[in-house]
């Protein structure tokens, strides 16, 4: 089960993150999962249960969003949503095609609590009013774990 190892790169990069924003806890997770990410949700959450304990993110709830596979035509150039297994243009049926979202594993944000209200903090996220949006690094891509 692979989600676990994903997991507990997640809360490496969580942890990183309420770090930086400091924060004393993280109340909400959120997730995109695309169908082609080799991810399995009701498994991720599984392992979601097990990662957390004895982080910042003991309590925290894990949010995951599923979006549309979105594909590129090679032959007329059209984008379409095709349906899992069924990756052909939806304009010219053509098969040559290139994924163009639905295969990410993507950090959000983070719904944190315990942010200090000082100067200092609020340089390091501009955002700092309980939410954090993670770096670009944190992108995960083909069930990879978050870059640490």
């Amino acid at each position: 089960m692979h989600e676990l190892s994903i997991c507990q790169g997640l809360m490496t990069k969580v942890e990183q993150v309420a770090l930086e924003n400091g924060a004393t806890s993280v109340e909400t997770i959120f997730l995109s999962v695309g169908p082609l990410s080799g991810v399995e949700p009701p498994l991720l959450k599984r392992a979601f249960e097990i990662a957390r304990l004895g982080t910042i993110a003991e309590s925290a709830e894990l949010e995951i969003q599923t979006g549309p596979i979105i594909v590129e035509c090679r032959e007329c150039g059209a984008s379409s949503e095709v349906r899992l297994y069924h990756l052909v243009c939806g304009s010219c049926g053509n098969w040559r095609v290139r994924v163009t979202q639905g295969e990410e594993l993507l950090l959000l944000s983070l719904e944190l609590s315990g942010i200090p209200d000082n100067p200092e903090a609020a340089q390091l996220h501009p955002r700092h009013s309980g939410s954090a949006q993670p770096h670009p690094e944190s992108t995960v891509s083909k069930g990879e774990p978050p870059n640490v």
